[in-house]
């Protein structure tokens, strides 16, 4: 499995609608981080603030000039479901996420495995 290349092919499928965030990280945005919380709406997010209607890309993802690169402006305090991603190869694989490689996909387990290691600081821990 290769390093996060910042395709931002993650954050171009999902943003649409297909992450969501926690009451306590909603609820952080709005004392700490109000620029944040102006783009929620009833507890979803990349809403916008001006038409309340979802937003087709999030805020926060911009690309790097002249890169096939992106970043994001919320990184430190962007919502769990990014923290967490990517779950699982499966996921990986539908998402066409540039990590993976041939031998991911013969040899799935062992991917997931690698996977977990690779993200264990950004996920919670399995009790």
């Amino acid at each position: 499995m290769k390093e996060c290349n910042q395709c931002g092919k993650c954050c171009v499928n999902y943003s649409d609608g297909g992450l969501s965030a926690l009451t306590s990280e909603i609820e952080y945005w709005e004392v700490f981080r109000p620029e944040i919380s102006r783009y929620v709406s009833d507890g979803r997010i990349w809403m916008s603030p001006t038409t309340g209607e979802q937003l087709k890309r999030c805020p926060w993802l911009r690309q790097v000039e002249n890169e096939e690169k992106y970043t994001c402006d919320i990184y430190h305090d962007r919502p769990d479901d990014c923290k967490h991603y990517p779950v699982t190869i499966d996921q990986m694989v539908q998402d066409e996420c540039e990590m993976i490689e041939v031998s991911d996909l013969s040899q799935p387990e062992k991917a997931q495995k690698t996977l977990d290691r690779i993200m264990v600081d950004s996920r919670p821990p399995v009790l």
